[in-house]
């Protein structure tokens, strides 16, 4: 007799079904698994068989064969455990074949049958709704699948409740979808003394999703504007957080099944690796770029990343998605991400402090940020000096606008930004707009264009220069409330372009 089972394996954020066939067959006693198994999936048959035992089920003495179909995609993890142990229970009579042949399941077997946590539940129920079965997980990975709403999700403690779920002993009752976690950064702009251009910049930034760079002396409060970003960010969308929670759910990253509205806040130690930033390693896993999808992948120390990390995030800040492509796997993650990186202007840092004048001025500065390659600078749509803060300027009390004063004009803004793409796939906020569609959204007057095409000759700006400059003017012009791209609106983008560039 040969029984059906389900489950998924994972392609990058993709969940792939597989069938789990199982045939119990006269011969010499033998249990396989077949259909590129990994490590961890040929070690199931003896935690099957252990639980199971614990169980007090004992398995016939007759050939086990298990292929997961299809056999030329390959299977990673423990979450075929169940799968594996379902199947074969269908094939042994213990459980009803046709309810198991409905069902999609995922999870990995203790030695004594309870059921373990996995990765992937959230993308495995997204697959399950496709295909009209129900998902049956742990318990623990039922409050994230839940999410999905088009699935009816059943979260098990053991494998023994399984048994006793679909022989009708004991019906589990669906899962519900985990709690909403609150953002939890508290982190306020008035927090920051003075610093009013740089806080500028990052509301232009947040509003257009600009990237954006920060260069200025140690302790001049780089990184602790950064910190802020995530207050002035609306919240995601129900549609950007389930796509978010997707790729942190393959990470594993998705605490008790609860999805976060806020914006992921990313900051990798510059020692990290090319992997570790784009993506790769064992199973061409996701990286830093895609896991800030959707927020903010904060970059401190620019110019210490290693030089060929840094080059490797040209292409998935202009695409929105990056190519994973090993011998083994080729991966396509997305990874549309707002990219805030903070520099020193020098190694010694410095140079631009007349009061501890660097020794080895201009050339230190050139050496330490030409480390940073001018096609990567190029994609900077706004780069500011940060200059140091005064010792008396401490003690003055907090200034400018609340985050929550700022994100309003955010979220305004970037309402403006949602109702002009309407019905433009793949288009969200101004910094994806591009080609025909950049010049009519951003079509300056005639004063503000020759403003913009004298500049660009004066400085040298390249065409990709040129257009980010038109995304930032838009952006201004958003958050000011106005249709019309004016001489105000292209002057202060064009103060942000060429402030620490090697165009000026």
């Amino acid at each position: 007799m040969v029984s059906h089972a389900y489950t998924v394996a994972f392609e990058g954020v993709e969940a792939r079904p597989v069938e789990v066939q199982c045939a119990v067959t006269p011969g010499i006693p033998a249990f396989s698994i077949v259909g590129l198994p990994d490590k961890a999936v040929s070690e199931a048959r003896d935690r099957v068989r252990t639980a199971l035992t614990s169980m007090s089920i004992a398995l016939p003495s007759k050939r086990i064969t298990i292929n997961l179909s299809p056999a030329d995609l390959p299977k990673e993890g423990s979450h075929f455990d169940l799968p594996i142990a379902l199947g074969l229970l269908a094939a042994l009579e213990i459980v009803p074949g046709d309810a198991v042949a409905d069902t999609v399941a995922l999870g990995e077997l203790s030695l004594d049958g309870t059921l373990m946590p996995v990765i992937g539940a959230l993308p495995a129920a997204m697959s399950a709704a496709e295909d009209s079965r129900s998902l049956i997980c742990a318990r623990a990975s039922g409050a994230e699948a839940a999410w999905v709403g088009g699935c009816e999700v059943i979260g098990a403690r053991t494998l023994l409740d399984v048994v006793r779920h679909f022989s009708g002993q004991s019906v589990l009752a669906p899962c519900e979808p985990g709690e909403v976690m609150p953002d939890a950064s508290g982190r306020d702009l008035r927090d920051v003394k003075g610093q009013e251009r740089a806080k500028r910049a990052m509301e232009i930034a947040a509003a257009g999703r600009h990237h954006l760079m920060f260069v200025g002396t140690p302790g001049s409060g780089k990184s602790m504007l950064a910190a802020r970003l995530p207050g002035i960010l609306p919240p995601l969308s129900p549609a950007e957080a389930l796509e978010t929670s997707i790729i942190h759910s393959l990470a594993g990253l998705l605490d008790e099944g609860g999805i976060s509205r806020a914006r992921p806040f990313r900051e990798p130690h510059h020692t990290a690796s090319m992997p570790a930033i784009v993506g790769g390693g064992r199973g061409a896993k996701p990286g830093e770029i895609s896991l800030a999808h959707n927020g903010v992948l904060f970059m401190d120390e620019f110019p210490e990343f290693p030089r060929n990390v840094l080059e490797t995030l040209r292409q998935p800040i202009e695409t929105g998605e990056v190519m994973v492509a090993r011998a083994n796997a080729h991966i396509r993650y997305p990874c549309r991400f707002m990219l805030v990186a903070a520099a020193n202007p020098c190694k010694c840092g410095y140079l631009s402090d007349p009061s501890r004048a660097c020794g080895r001025a201009p050339i230190c500065g050139e050496d330490y940020l030409g480390r940073i390659s001018g096609p990567l600078m190029d994609r900077f749509d706004l780069r500011i000096e940060v200059p140091p803060v005064a010792f008396t300027d401490l003690d003055l009390p907090a200034s400018g606008d609340s985050s929550d004063t700022v994100a309003a004009r955010v979220a305004a803004a970037r309402e403006v930004q949602l109702d002009r793409f309407d019905g433009t796939p793949g288009l969200r906020t101004n910094a994806d707009a591009e080609g025909q569609l950049l010049e009519e959204i951003a079509k300056p007057d005639a004063e503000s264009r020759d403003l913009l095409l004298r500049a660009a000759e004066r400085f040298g700006l390249s065409a990709r220069g040129y257009h980010r400059v038109l995304r930032v003017a838009r952006t201004i012009a958003d958050l000011d409330g106005s249709e019309d791209l004016r001489k105000p609106h292209v002057a202060e983008a064009l103060s942000y372009r060429l402030v620490s560039s090697k165009e000026a």
